[in-house]
Parts: structure tokens; sequence; C-alpha cells
């Protein structure tokens, strides 16, 4: 379809919603986005493993998990040829125009939904409008339907404007697990960025506000942590078991015994804790899911530091063993002020924007922090752009809806911001 207009945008943004798929399992969004990219007509489109450095990818599930969404998305009617690219959990695209002489700028979009039961009240609006979740126990709870809608009206725009040079768009999977960015940043597909712009709707931000440059993005890294004792009768032998829960639980006191840094904010979290088999049994396993932020790379990586400390020190103290795993990872970064003048200057002329701010601090993660300090490092730019939108329910909640008219209050922004670079 055209994405010209905003009834067509809208259906699109819906189609996506009522798809919704976790990281890696991309497989009907990855199909729908790449739909609408030969609609426009790019240069070059790279899908699937052409798109990331595969290797680098995080977080990805199993196979049976990965085959199970595969099916599902086939069902939904997924294209063959997009399947076959993506198969094993290698989601996500890259599409490029080249327009001549000039900069080569690029904008990144996430595209995947997290585990969220959405809501089916009658005031809910994609329930009352017929395209709420189709797949139960899945959503959009974080508006990256409205991300990837917003990522293509852009590429359309910027493909029938005057804009000189290359233009790319990153589709990218597998953000709600910090698990994506990195296989995109080193996917070679970056190397020659000289300018990067990534977005998100909300935060706390109405409907007509547009934050130029979001900053205070904490570092994160999503650990898992097995524990292995050895299992005993509890009442007979009890001596001769060793008790990963007990080792596990001393794990937690640990973690949250670790001292805050004076340089700045830091944060950890046992989310999930599991282990044992019976009331009886010496439990020989448990494991547990753990994050470390800080507000720094550096900070982040002192919570790293003593949080492995702790995992181990626990495990040792009753004599069992731990293996961490890090499941997830991404860095701290800053808007550079050249491009927040340039997105707070055109968000000014764009019809339905009322309000501008220059920056704002996320006060979370986000794994765009990759590709951010990937160009900045190779000596270029980068800006993360806030969208406001009016949601009922916060993010990452079974109420979070995005105002669709935020969509083209985003697409605005960003195309005028890409034509002033």
């Amino acid at each position: 379809m055209s994405l010209t207009s905003r009834d067509s945008l809208v259906e699109l943004r819906r189609d996506l919603h009522r798809y919704p798929e976790p990281a890696w399992r991309e497989f009907y969004t990855t199909s729908r986005i790449v739909d609408e990219i030969e609609a426009v007509g790019v240069d070059e489109l790279y899908v699937g493993r052409d798109a990331l450095a595969s290797d680098e990818r995080m977080a990805v599930p199993d196979d049976e998990e990965l085959d199970a969404w595969f099916e599902r998305a086939r069902e939904a009617g997924a294209r063959e040829d997009v399947l076959e690219k993506t198969k094993g959990g290698h989601t996500g695209a890259v599409a490029v125009l080249r327009k001549g002489e000039g900069p080569t700028v690029a904008l990144r979009v996430d595209i995947d939904a997290l585990p969220q039961r959405e809501s089916d009240d009658a005031d809910h609006y994609p329930a009352a409008e017929g395209f709420r979740s189709g797949n139960e126990g899945y959503m959009h709870a974080c508006g990256h339907d409205a991300h990837a809608t917003i990522g293509l009206g852009i590429l359309e725009r910027v493909k029938h404007s005057d804009f000189s040079g290359t233009f790319k768009v990153f589709f990218q999977p597998a953000e709600e697990v910090v698990g994506g960015g990195k296989a995109m940043a080193r996917s070679g597909h970056l190397d020659d960025v000289d300018r990067l712009l990534a977005l998100h709707v909300g935060l706390d931000h109405p409907t007509g506000e547009i934050v130029a440059g979001i900053d205070g993005f904490l570092a994160v890294s999503q650990l898992h942590a097995e524990f292995t004792g050895y299992p005993g009768h509890a009442g007979a032998k009890p001596e001769e078991g060793r008790n990963a829960v007990q080792a596990m639980a001393a794990a937690v006191q640990g973690l949250y015994g670790i001292p805050r840094h004076s340089d700045g904010q830091t944060r950890v979290n046992a989310g999930r804790v599991e282990g044992g088999t019976a009331s009886n049994i010496i439990p020989e396993s448990a494991r547990m899911e753990i994050e470390v932020r800080g507000e720094t790379t550096e900070l982040k990586e002192y919570m790293y530091d003593r949080a492995t400390q702790a995992l181990e020190g626990s495990a040792a103290a009753y004599g069992c063993e731990v293996d961490v795993d890090v499941v997830g990872d991404a860095p701290s970064a800053t808007s550079d002020e050249e491009l927040v003048d340039i997105v707070h200057d055109v968000a000014g002329g764009v019809a339905g924007v009322t309000s501008r701010l220059r920056r704002d601090a996320l006060g979370g993660s986000e794994d765009a922090t990759y590709l951010m300090q990937y160009v900045q490092d190779n000596g270029g730019l980068a800006c993360y752009v806030g969208v406001g939108t009016d949601h009922p329910g916060g993010h990452h909640t079974a109420t979070f809806d995005t105002d669709e008219d935020t969509i083209e209050q985003g697409i605005e922004t960003l195309v005028g911001t890409v034509l002033r670079l």
C-alpha cells in the first residue's frame, strides 16, 4: 500500500498490532515490513541473516520455540521467501536508498513485542476496534508497531524527496530483551553511516510533544544463573545433599547487598527465581534471571562484577556450582547536541506539535545505544528522539496503546530532520 495517507498508516499499524511477535520470532512482522519496503521501492534490501551479524545475537530462544512461532507466522500469511531468510531466529531487515552524493543517514526502529496479555476490556481501543492481539499472551505493549510504521512512512517520503545522499532504515528485532542491537550494529551496514536517528513513542510524554534528544540511558546486562548442587533425602540423609536453592537464596541477598556507587545511578534486580522439585528432596538445581544497570557503561560493569562475585561466592559457600550467562547487554549513550538542535528546530514547524523539549532522561535501557555508540565511535553523530503519545496504560502493561495521531507527527519530524542533514 502507499503510506502517504493517515488511513494507510493506521491500517498498517493495526495489522502489525494484531500480530505481535517477541524477540527473534518476528517472522510475520519482518514479512509484512518487507512487503511495504518493496512497495516503496529501494535500491538494496537486506533481510534476516543478510541484515545481521547473527553470531552477535543475544537471548535467542531454543529451536522448539522458534519453530512454533515460525509455523504460526506461516499460518498468518508470512511470505515463504522471507520465512526462508529468517528461519532460525534471524529476523529484521535493512532498507537502503541511494540518492546521489551526500551523507549517509540512518534511522533505527525496533519491531518486537512483549510477553504480555492484552486487555480485552470494552474500553481498550484495540479490543473495541477489532485489532487486539491475535497471539494470546503477547502484545505490542511498548509501541513498536507504531515505530515500524513510522520507519516505513519515513522511508517512503525520503524516497520521493529531494534528499541527496544515502538513507538507510534498520528494522531491528529483539529490543525488549536488549538482544538485537549488537547484532545490527556489527552487521557491516552501519560502517558508512554519518548520522543516526532513533525514536520511541510515549515515554510519558503526551501527544503533540517532541523530545529532541533522549538521554539518561542506563547501561544494562541481563544474566541467567544456573546453580547446581547434589540431591539428597531431606528427612533421612539431609547432610548428603548440597542445596542449590539455599545457595540461590543467599545469592539474592548478596545481590541486593551490593553497595551503591557514588559516581551515579546503579540498579540490580533478581526478577525470576525458581528451583527444586519436592518438599522432601534436597534441590540439586535452581536458576535465576537477573539484571544490573548503571548510569554509565562503567557503572554497569561495576555492578556486573559485584553481582558475579555474589553469585559465585554464594554457590561456593554451600558447596554448589554456578554457571552465569550474559543473555542481553547494552551500553549507555548520549544524543549529540548538533542533531538535537536540528530535531528541535524541525519539530517547531510540524503540524500538531504543541510542545518541544530539548532533552529528557529515559531512566531505563535501550539497545539502540549499541548503534548510537558504534556510529559515534566511527566519528559520526547520533540522536534518540522522543515522540509523545497519549497512552491510557503505562508501557509494558495490558492497556498500553498508541495515539495514532502520533504516527504522522513522528514521520514529519524525522523526515524534516533527514532533509536538513
